[in-house]
């Protein structure tokens, strides 16, 4: 190759190798990745309300009974959104049914909501065992305590620390009741005795009256008895209230069973029991016999109604009780569903206390046998009439009008209720059953019962 030629082919070279090194480096790049869109934190779930067990109780007489209180429960249990009903019913005694709330009360495994007696508001409301629901009534749309009967709320808005009414809520009034005698009218016209209810439509039902009537079914034969009561403090209190008598002073501070009217009512039922032997033994259950036909008057509440619907296979009806001196003597009965004082559940409590009580389901009870509503209207005396059988339910109301007295049932807020029934009942069955003399027992009666006043 000449010089020259390899002169110009290094020119060449040399010129190749600068553009070479001038040219743009091409980078490949990937292909964009596409990112997901930002997505929003998940919602926080909110957990589901827990279903809340209410238990509730009350003191049945008879299965009877029990079925409608269960069956009122099941509707209940339906209308009430997130809370489950357990209906207990509690034993037929009254004091152990009582003290059995006392107790499961102090070891947390009571019922949230119970029925008590009356007479027992103030002892439950002192010993703290019952909600003051007051603070939830005034917060309550269209609650009002004038909706019941005066005499229950009373009781049931007394403030012990004050000594006032008004400024507490210890329950709401289940039903109120008077006594009745309930009559098997077919051994009365076996006795040829006068029928009881035509007797009170002429104004003549007195205690003669009464005694004539049980003495001609006495007469039937041994085993038939004119009159049955059980043994509590109802069924002789109305014959020494009936006299002008009862178990108090004046202002329910000291005993006053021992007035001379107090010892005539005690005296003329003592004559049913031990001098005539009219009526079925002091003690025993009057139930079962009249159930069986072998009681002519059996003296009971209108919660005895369903028991005698489901079992008397006779003639029956009610008539009210004979008069004394004082009138009837009849007792304003009622009793109250409380809430118990531990109970985990107050407001769903207090709810269940107030559906418990409706017109509407008051209406239901009282439709089924078991109570008298414990609202006042019109309305609802009107709708108790049509609750038959018995056909007198008349005789219940006029109960009603008679007891608008002193001797309307209430505890003792001045003393220990419990403790003054201990005593006076155990003295008035010796006077009934024979062991105990009237004279005996008017020296004694009160000096033992003020005992229950000592604080």
């Amino acid at each position: 190759m000449s010089r020259k030629m390899f002169l110009v082919l290094s020119v060449i070279i040399v010129f190749a190798m600068v553009m070479s090194a001038c040219a743009p480096v091409v980078v490949e790049t990937a292909a964009p990745v596409e990112t997901a869109a930002p997505t929003e934190a998940p919602a926080t779930m909110e957990p589901e309300p827990m279903d809340v067990t209410l238990r509730w109780r009350t003191r049945p007489d008879n299965q009877a009974e029990i079925d409608v209180y269960s069956s009122v429960s099941a509707d209940l249990d339906a209308a009430m959104d997130g809370v489950t009903l357990v209906y207990e019913p509690g034993g037929s005694e009254t004091s152990s049914y009582q003290d059995v709330l006392k107790t499961e009360i102090g070891a947390g495994t009571a019922p949230d909501v119970f029925w008590i007696p009356g007479t027992d508001v103030a002892d439950f409301a002192t010993r703290g065992l019952i909600l003051d629901m007051k603070s939830m009534a005034d917060a309550t749309d269209g609650f009002s305590a004038g909706d019941f009967y005066p005499g229950p709320m009373y009781h049931l808005t007394f403030n012990p620390e004050t000594n006032m009414t008004g400024e507490a809520l210890w329950g709401l009034p289940r039903d109120v009741s008077t006594f009745a005698l309930y009559l098997n009218l077919d051994l009365i016209a076996e006795a040829g005795a006068d029928d009881p209810r035509e007797l009170a439509k002429e104004g003549k039902w007195t205690w003669e009256a009464f005694l004539d009537v049980a003495k001609k079914v006495q007469a039937l034969g041994s085993d038939v008895y004119g009159y049955g009561a059980n043994a509590w403090w109802g069924p002789y209190g109305v014959w020494i209230n009936s006299a002008g008598g009862n178990f108090y002073n004046a202002d329910r501070t000291a005993c006053g069973l021992d007035t001379p009217e107090a010892i005539a009512g005690l005296t003329f039922e003592r004559q049913l029991y031990v001098e005539d032997k009219v009526a079925v033994p002091y003690g025993e259950d009057s139930e079962p016999p009249f159930m069986a036909g072998k009681v002519a008057m059996f003296q009971n509440g209108r919660w005895a109604t369903p028991g005698v619907r489901a079992n008397a296979n006779f003639n029956w009806d009610v008539v009210e009780l004979p008069t004394g001196a004082s009138g009837q003597g009849n007792w304003l009965f009622w009793g109250a569903y409380v809430v118990n004082a531990k109970t985990e559940h107050p407001e769903e409590a207090w709810k269940l206390v107030q559906m418990l009580t409706t017109a509407e389901t008051q209406g239901k009870i009282a439709a089924l046998g078991a109570n008298i509503p414990s609202r006042m209207s019109q309305e609802a005396f009107d709708a108790f009439l049509t609750f038959t059988p018995p056909a007198n339910n008349q005789a219940f109301l006029n109960g009603i009008a008679d007891a608008n007295k002193p001797t309307a049932e209430g505890p003792l807020w001045a003393g220990s209720w419990p403790n003054y029934d201990s005593i006076m009942g155990p003295m008035v069955s010796k006077v009934l059953n024979g062991e105990l003399t009237i004279e005996d027992y008017q020296k004694t009666i009160c000096v033992e019962a003020n005992k229950a006043f000592e604080q």
